[in-house]
């Protein structure tokens, strides 16, 4: 009797726990695809902006608009397939580890991607700096430098936010799930009790 009381109690928890872990999954997902949504129309709205500046001016305004459209584009090639991704992995399901591993990565990501972005701005304000010291490119310079310290500022803004909301799903959905699940051990006997 005891046994089966045993298996019951851990079915019903496994089974409580996996409907938790697919609604963080499908809510991490739906994060994600809003975020790829947002750097792919930032991305898209430069480029237009950048191919009409890239025609329309000449020197330092040139130089600008050629390097938004750059920069851009890669932005766009990693929206695009970041965004497919994050519609995948809302259809599949997985284990508790494996959806823990893959939240605290992406976390990482974005935060490592933060740091990445300040290395940017201080590139474009040193890009800037010695524009003075090559007249020849100076345009160019000044130009490419303005882009990187734009670009790479409003990177820092999206990868801040998206670390912070990634952080903050986490921490109201998946640690507290962790929270709820209690372990005891008393000589031969193992005890798991999930709160709901």
């Amino acid at each position: 009797m005891k046994i089966r009381f045993l298996l019951l109690t851990l079915i019903l928890t496994f089974h409580l726990i996996g409907q938790d872990t697919r609604s963080f999954n499908q809510s991490k997902s739906r994060l994600d695809q809003k975020l790829m949504l947002t750097l792919g129309t930032w991305s898209i709205a430069n480029v237009g902006i950048g191919i009409y500046g890239w025609t329309a001016t000449e020197d330092e305004s040139k130089y600008f608009h050629q390097m938004n459209v750059m920069w851009s584009g890669v932005n766009l090639a990693l929206a695009i397939p970041g965004y497919l991704k994050a519609r995948k992995s809302y259809s599949n399901t997985f284990t508790f580890g494996e959806i823990y591993n893959a939240q605290t990565q992406t976390e990482k990501v974005f935060l490592f991607n933060t740091a990445l972005d300040l290395a940017y701005i201080t590139g474009g304000f040193l890009f800037k700096a010695s524009a003075s010291n090559n007249p020849d490119f100076y345009h160019q310079f000044r130009g490419y430098a303005n882009s990187l310290i734009l670009q790479g500022g409003s990177l820092f803004l999206f990868d801040l936010s998206a670390y912070i909301l990634h952080s903050k799903n986490r921490k109201n959905n998946l640690d507290s799930l962790l929270e709820n699940i209690n372990l005891s051990f008393k000589g031969n006997q193992i005890g798991i009790s999930y709160r709901f």
